[in-house]
């Protein structure tokens, strides 16, 4: 759902009074009921204290790092151990509020980078009352061991996602099962394991190494949703909880999908109306529609000749994919398209691949842990005749990326580790949380955000009114930032809206991303699919 593939080149006031109807007009159903909360796990066995030692980089010069040992089955919390890999920028007030740990989704990002990016993005006073701590959960990154189920998965050129015939759906239909089948083989005795209750039951041993009575933790995306796993096992431990672009916990994960499909496909619209509104730069035309069509048009001219013999069908939604998350990626994006369409060079199309969509070698393992703990977490569609007619019906809605989103899901369809129920995350015993959702977004629907407030009594949801990109806070929204700010210093937040930042403006194709469009930093650590 959430594409965790890091960045190649680092990867309402008053409409809130109506939030609840909306939800409950847009709401999913969901493939199975949740299952109740699973009962809070004993206090883990007393973990040795970390020790830190420096890692600093020029960027973050005070970051430490530590590993922390857990147990691969906290049932069995004498058994085999695990590591993850942990970063930190200490506090430096008189006056602590302990650690706020940082996720940025996935679920397989790597957080370690994150913890100097906030510390160094909150305000001075804010960031010197935290111990800011990033982690690489089970299976990521430097955590050990790290998961990776099999090489060049998204070597190109692929066949094309849209399965148009028999021979090209047995293709990836091959090409999802041995994925599975990979994994299966190479990390049998570890995927059971993998999951968001899992790493959930890991946060409280991390808590408890710290020596801290209570945590608080920022997570985005994928992130919201483990963040909330975690408060819901134990509520009493969390000092504070901020969510930034909200999983809709009712639909984990299928449905999620689906509901992702189609916002996805909204939000390729405002791009190609944002191409519209620069013909004189582009000159792809002034109607969003026909613009939308010579998109299309290139999707099936690259089915044939793909360019530079790397970027067919697939590989051009892995391209544009991103744009959905961040629009300070459109004038680069709008630049290839173009070259392509206008000029009939190929060159910046193949670049802009490699920029956005191209899988460097960690997304191997980023990957392996997104699937891993997607298809251990629910239920999924085992009779590929379900998929077939829910993402034919959906495609008919939504045909920028349905299928290219099923192929990246469909091992679920063919894995062998057992799901588990999803827990209910509905908490009444938590301090006020605060959430953060753009109104737009495509990765994460607003609808999410909503049902996540109706079920954390006592939040706060903070709504970017028209704003569609995926992770909000900290990407230089001056409102939005200093909401988040006031409430990690005082705990205290209400519902509210603000506006939007501006729509980026085209940039000369040397220029990666336009000053107009703020949060470049964060997205290329919050990362994306491709």
């Amino acid at each position: 759902m959430l594409h965790p593939v890091p960045h190649p080149s680092k990867k309402r006031a008053a409409v809130l009074l109506s939030l609840s109807a909306v939800a409950a007009a847009l709401a999913s159903p969901v493939v199975a009921a949740p299952a109740p909360a699973p009962a809070p796990a004993p206090a883990p066995a007393a973990a040795a204290a970390l020790r830190w030692s420096g890692c600093a980089t020029p960027r973050y010069p005070t970051l430490q790092c530590a590993s922390l040992k857990v147990p691969l089955d906290h049932d069995r919390p004498a058994g085999r151990q695990i590591s993850l890999a942990l970063t930190r920028v200490p506090h430096t007030a008189a006056t602590s509020q302990g650690p706020l740990l940082v996720n940025p989704g996935g679920p397989g990002g790597s957080g370690r980078t994150l913890a100097g990016f906030v510390a160094s993005a909150l305000p001075k006073d804010v960031a010197a009352q935290y111990d800011v701590i990033g982690f690489d959960p089970r299976g990521v990154g430097r955590s050990e061991p790290a998961l990776d189920c099999g090489a060049g998965h998204f070597k190109p050129v692929r066949p094309d996602s849209v399965p148009l015939d028999p021979a090209t759906e047995r293709a990836n239909l091959e090409r999802v099962r041995s994925f599975a089948e990979s994994c299966q083989t190479k990390h049998a005795d570890v995927l059971p394991y993998v999951g968001t209750v899992s790493a959930a039951r890991d946060l409280e041993v991390l808590r408890t190494a710290l020596g801290a009575e209570r945590l608080s933790y920022f997570g985005y995306s994928y992130g919201t949703y483990l963040g909330a796993v975690y408060a819901r096992l134990h509520p009493d431990r969390v000092h504070r909880l901020v969510l930034d672009s909200v999983v809709d916990p009712g639909g984990v994960w299928y449905e999620d999908n689906l509901a992702q499909d189609q916002a996805f496909d909204a939000r390729h619209k405002s791009f190609m109306a944002w191409v519209a509104q620069y013909d004189a730069t582009y000159h792809l035309g002034t109607d969003p529609a026909a613009v939308e069509e010579r998109w299309y048009a290139m999707r099936t001219a690259l089915r044939s000749a793909p360019a530079g013999g790397k970027v067919g069908p697939a590989e051009l939604e892995d391209t544009y994919m991103p744009g959905g998350y961040y629009n300070g990626y459109w004038p680069a994006l709008a630049e290839a398209f173009a070259a392509y369409a206008v000029r009939e060079d190929a060159k910046p199309l193949v670049a802009a691949y490699e920029r956005f969509g191209a899988v460097e070698p960690s997304a191997g393992n980023s990957y392996s842990v997104y699937t891993a703990v997607q298809c251990r977490d629910s239920a999924w569609p085992r009779d590929w005749n379900t998929w077939r007619a829910d993402m034919w019906r959906t495609h008919a809605k939504a045909p920028f990326m349905t299928w290219n989103n099923a192929w990246y899901n469909a091992p679920c369809a063919f894995w062998k580790t057992e799901p588990l129920q999803t827990p209910d995350v509905t908490n009444h015993d938590l301090p006020p949380a605060l959430l953060f959702q753009a109104s737009e977004d495509a990765a994460t629907p607003f609808e999410g955000a909503v049902a996540m407030h109706d079920k954390l009594a006592g939040s706060a949801l903070v709504v970017e009114e028209g704003g569609g990109n995926h992770g909000v806070a900290l990407s230089g929204n001056k409102c939005l930032d200093e909401k988040l700010a006031a409430y990690l210093r005082t705990g205290q937040a209400a519902d509210a809206a603000c506006p939007a930042q501006p729509a980026p403006k085209p940039a000369t194709a040397t220029r990666a991303v336009p000053p107009s469009a703020g949060g470049a930093a964060l997205h290329g650590l919050l990362g994306f699919r491709g």
